[in-house]
């Protein structure tokens, strides 16, 4: 099976309350659309991955790693069709997946995949077990058998070609692709759903949402230290900026002393050793050599890992040069090197109070802390 994902984030969710839809609003520091997306991203099984955004929304699906953005349509079977559409033709099998559930256990998908093996149709779902009644004006009107029904949740998974011809010939208006697929006349097997694979509705569910997500979470911080002496010249680099001084840096490569200590600090989350470890100051190529080069590299083994960088903080510790003028420039390049939110990016600068090697402006020190968040 070549198996695509169609994530549906096309609604407003205005049930939800909140300043922006709820799939654009955070839960545990990530947007729930990245929760949901990820979902998917992280597995080896997934090789195509569509996400249906409201044509407003467009810019906020930009910052989602491994996502094609697809515009949405007026209804929720019109926004799947496009999806549908939108992935790569060589797909076989297609998860149908609401965004609003981005707590979504990984064995509820190997469920659904595991059964498309040997059916046109599959979806998770939970027996009801609560007494069902029927009501008028407030008042218990008669009950209702549940022996037969299900609470249906996502993803639900179909052979592409008979999906993708049930969407077609609907005539619109449906709940879920279960309901356009039984229209069509498919048959689809109940896989085992799981109570925490909510969807969240109403505010109260962002809390529930959050207990989910943190309880899975693995958090780690690490710490790094650098120091540069300064040495004939007439700039420094700091954080990726050139920045006019006296005085140039000391060092095997560029000498960007802020750059270096995020580096480490990444690596030291990591437990993977640090810069000098990775590119040895023995080995020439690395002779005069960008520090982006050493942060892209700790970037992309995090990512590797399967962690998300949550924030980073750096403290510049000089005399001069001044950095306060130059600071917000610094957030915005380095968290473009990281593919991250300029405000998840914390660039400040503190002096020595005159004391010790950068009291007496022979060098520059910088201390950084990284935060590394798996799901």
């Amino acid at each position: 099976m070549r198996i695509g994902v169609v994530v549906v984030a096309a609604g407003r969710g205005t049930r939800a309350g909140g300043p922006l839809p709820k799939q654009w609003q955070e839960i545990a520091g990530k947007r729930i659309a990245n929760w949901s997306c990820e979902q998917f991203s992280n597995r080896g099984d997934i090789a195509d991955i569509v996400l249906v955004v409201h044509p407003n929304d467009i810019d906020f699906a930009k910052n989602i790693q491994g996502i094609k953005p697809v515009h949405g349509g007026a209804t929720r079977d019109v926004s799947v069709r496009n999806g549908l559409e939108a992935l790569n033709p060589e797909i076989t099998h297609v998860l149908i997946h609401d965004v609003a559930r981005c707590t979504t256990p990984p064995s509820v998908i190997e469920g659904v995949i595991s059964a498309l093996e040997h059916a046109a149709g599959a979806a998770p779902a939970l027996a009801v077990s609560d007494a069902l009644w029927t009501g008028a004006d407030g008042k218990v009107s008669g009950t209702q058998d549940r022996s037969a029904l299900f609470r249906a949740q996502t993803p639900q998974g179909f052979a592409m070609p008979a999906i993708l011809a049930a969407h077609r010939a609907h005539k619109g208006g449906a709940d879920d692709d279960v309901e356009v697929a039984c229209a069509a006349g498919l048959d689809v097997t109940i896989t085992e759903g799981d109570e925490r694979n909510l969807k969240i509705t109403t505010p109260a569910d962002f809390a529930r949402a959050a207990a989910i997500l943190e309880q899975n979470m693995d958090i780690r911080l690490g710490n790094g230290f650098d120091v540069h002496a300064f040495e004939d010249g007439d700039h420094v680099i700091l954080c990726g900026v050139q920045i006019p001084h006296t005085k140039a840096l000391k060092g095997h490569s560029d000498a960007d002393v802020g750059m270096h200590a995020v580096t480490d600090a990444i690596y030291g989350a990591l437990a993977d050793g640090d810069i000098g470890q990775h590119f040895p100051p023995s080995d020439p190529q690395w002779t005069g050599a960008a520090s982006e080069i050493f942060l892209r590299h700790a970037v992309d083994l995090a990512r590797d890992h399967g962690f998300q960088i949550s924030n980073i903080d750096c403290t510049l510790i000089c005399e001069y040069p001044k950095v306060g003028p130059h600071a917000a420039k610094m957030k915005v390049t380095m968290a473009q090197l990281m593919d991250l939110d300029a405000n998840r990016v914390s660039i400040k600068a503190t002096t020595s109070e005159q004391l010790g090697f950068t009291g007496r402006e022979e060098g520059i020190a910088a201390l950084a802390t990284a935060t590394l968040v798996k799901a």
